[in-house]
């Protein structure tokens, strides 16, 4: 079913007037409905231009109901990266953007204010609302869209662990995916993987990866691409899985697939298809932003890269010229906070124009979609007690995102301290999990929407102040190398218990200096200390509980956490980088900017 676009606005007025839903609507005036639908209005009504869409989706990580998901501070970028897209926080990014302070795209896009624009704005995402938004962007484009799933679909939640994925295949379908690609996805191991494509997917949504083979035989695993006449004009996406699975994940559960990036082979696939008849190549992409921009250096032939994994919420395409030509690269956040809407003026054989929008998917603007609703009910009803337990109560606002330590990653690793006894604590840098107002219980499903994952054992180990600083150099050189392709995504290991400090800009064995205990002590090279973990990609020897029973008994046992600051540690040379903002961050009331970023009809 697809909406008017006068039933969509109706719709709008309702939700915007009711602020919390559609109950409050009888109490609003006429006059009252036609403000809220009018001011709704500029976020999603996007004229139709040219004469294929594509939509996309991306790093949902299984949340089906809306989120609050605060944006990072600290995304700092080095090298070619220094100063550019997706490395712009806060301040910075509204500026390059031309996006206004105070407003609800500001809220969407950055953490300034979070705490009290999310107040203001209410929560963001989730499918019913995503899907009452794309029934009308699809119905405007009617015979003429596709809908492509970048993934990290299957992973994020109490009830995607549970159901191995099924809960949010079964919204997908409801969505109308017709392709996706894969990360985390992965993680549920090979043979779940295969079973979901050949029979919950299949006849449904294409799953695309030309850069997963066989081990053994170097034989292509999945679809590399798919063609689809779209509106009479022949579309060709090409999937790409994300590259470092069976490193930034165990290799046990994919043993017999082998990832990668391969410039050649994807070249290769892009010509194939453009001698198919191709006039318009995109490519599915689980790559993460920066690398993304440097394929798109490499590669020719691409018109669009879609991507996803680094979470970066990107209001316009960056264009990289190549060889060929042009590149437009895009990323569309995380969490269902957006839907990416890309008209392309296809003439000629080839793709002449865009426009595109970045549209923040708020829960009160958009009606809730009846259909939608009833399926997650309906998923969700067999665990609903178990999710809704109260743990404990929030002081201060929990967030998880950003090169470092967020605060609900202290939660976690204050947890490990207590719970196992170590002096150190080691916690993964995910930029996945959902954030937390101040004052708002915690549940077992915020505490699930933190830890959710296949491999969850606690472990206790110990190792010398040498080897912590080697573990953390590595990790430092994964998040800053200078070459995109050595970046694996994610941020930086959550530490608790000791202080470093880090200079991002310098080379590996040199970035990391001064670990010192909480107490100020250094840390000693060939001293052995005992230090908490979890989410190990290795088979753990003494596998110890799942972290989410240490952190609810931690939470139990404490009743009130008042977590109102992360760890950061001292950086040096990173004061004027737009990547790097302290927070909390100063008010302001205006931010004016000569740029622009709505959406207008470009030549490519």
């Amino acid at each position: 079913m697809s909406l008017s676009r006068r039933e969509f606005l109706q719709m709008l007025a309702i939700a915007g007037a009711a602020g919390t839903g559609l109950t409050a609507c009888r109490k609003q005036s006429p006059a009252g409905i036609h403000e809220a639908a009018a001011g709704a209005n500029p976020l999603y009504h996007m004229p139709v231009y040219g004469n294929v869409s594509l939509l996309h989706m991306t790093d949902c990580h299984a949340q089906l109901l809306p989120v609050y998901f605060r944006e990072p501070n600290i995304n700092i970028g080095v090298g070619h990266a220094f100063g550019r897209p997706p490395h712009l926080v806060g301040e910075h990014y509204l500026k390059y953007f031309g996006v206004p302070f105070g407003g609800r795209r500001a809220n969407a896009f950055t953490y300034l204010d979070f705490t009290e624009a999310s107040r203001r704005f209410g929560k963001i995402g989730g499918f019913a609302h995503l899907a009452t938004l794309l029934k009308t962007v699809r119905g405007e484009r009617a015979g003429r869209s596709l809908l492509l799933d970048g993934g990290d679909t299957w992973q994020g939640s109490a009830t995607s662990l549970w159901t191995e994925g099924r809960d949010m295949i079964g919204a997908q379908k409801l969505l109308g995916v017709d392709a996706m690609t894969a990360h985390w996805e992965f993680t549920y191991g090979a043979k779940r993987v295969k079973e979901a494509i050949d029979t919950e997917l299949k006849g449904h949504i294409e799953f695309l990866a030309q850069n997963v083979n066989n081990s053994t035989w170097g034989s292509l695993v999945f679809s590399p691409y798919m063609m689809r006449e779209v509106n009479g004009i022949p579309v060709a996406i090409i999937g790409q899985a994300f590259p470092y699975t069976p490193i930034a994940n165990p290799a046990y559960m994919v043993p017999d697939w082998q990832f990668g990036i391969d410039q050649t082979h994807m070249q290769k696939t892009v010509d194939e298809v453009r001698a198919k008849g191709a006039q318009v190549v995109a490519v599915l992409s689980h790559n993460g932003m920066d690398v993304d921009l440097k394929m798109a250096r490499e590669v020719h032939g691409i018109d669009v890269i879609l991507g996803g994994h680094t979470h970066d919420a990107e209001a316009e395409p960056v264009p990289v010229k190549n060889s060929g030509g042009t590149t437009l690269v895009f990323n569309s956040g995380s969490n269902t906070k957006f839907l990416l809407v890309l008209d392309l003026d296809v003439r000629g054989g080839r793709v002449k124009g865009y426009q595109s929008r970045l549209m923040p998917v708020f829960a009160d603007l958009l009606p809730a979609d009846p259909e939608m609703s009833s399926y997650i009910d309906q998923v969700r009803a067999p665990y609903k007690g178990k999710l809704a337990e109260t743990l404990a109560t929030s002081e201060g606002l929990l967030f998880r995102r950003g090169n470092f330590n967020g605060t609900f990653d202290q939660l976690i690793i204050d947890a490990q301290l207590a719970v196992s006894g170590a002096q150190l604590a080691l916690s993964p840098g995910f930029r996945w999990g959902t954030s937390l107002l101040p004052g708002e219980p915690i549940t077992m499903e915020d505490v699930m929407n933190q830890t959710a994952i296949t491999y969850p054992a606690t472990t206790l180990d110990t190792y010398t102040g040498k080897q912590l600083k080697n573990m953390l150099e590595q990790i430092a050189d994964n998040l800053f190398n200078k070459d995109p392709y050595y970046q694996q995504g994610g941020d930086m290991v959550r530490v608790g218990g000791f202080t470093y400090t880090m200079a991002p800009t310098r080379n590996i064995g040199h970035r990391i200096s001064d670990l010192r205990l909480a107490n100020g002590k250094p840390i000693e090279a060939n001293k052995r200390y005992t230090v908490s973990g979890w989410a190990d990609v290795y088979r753990p020897k003494h596998p110890g509980k799942p972290i989410w029973d240490v952190v609810s008994e931690y939470l139990r046992d404490k009743k009130t956490i008042g977590v109102e600051q992360a760890y950061t540690p001292k950086l040096l040379g990173v004061q004027n980088n737009p990547g790097y903002m302290p927070w909390p961050a100063p008010k302001k009331k205006t931010l004016h900017s000569k740029a622009s970023s709505q959406d207008t009809a470009r030549a490519v």
